[in-house]
């Protein structure tokens, strides 16, 4: 069962302004991918799958793993209770 559409643009500004708040991004992209995973047992409770890019000098002298826990860190309990996954690109600025 996908969320309600009203329900993914919701989780997605929350994502947006948590990550906004911890990590000022010069680029911030965030799709929902739920639709792509209609049945997976992970979509059944709801939470949702999406794709993340983002580019930040917060990200500077950090391995890739780091920069991961960085994002699970600025999404707090969003990674528990609205994402069921996470595909993400961090980047350092050009």
């Amino acid at each position: 069962m996908s969320p309600a559409p009203e329900l993914t643009a919701s989780r997605i500004e929350i994502m947006r302004d948590k990550l906004q708040q911890a990590l000022q991004p010069t680029v911030l992209e965030i799709e929902d991918e739920s639709h792509h995973h209609v049945g997976h047992a992970g979509a059944r409770d709801g939470r949702g799958h999406f794709k993340l890019h983002i580019v930040s000098a917060e990200f500077a002298g950090l391995s890739p793993l780091q920069r991961h826990r960085l994002v699970y860190a600025a999404l707090g309990d969003l990674m528990q209770t609205d994402i069921h996954a996470l595909a993400i690109e961090a980047e350092l600025p050009i």
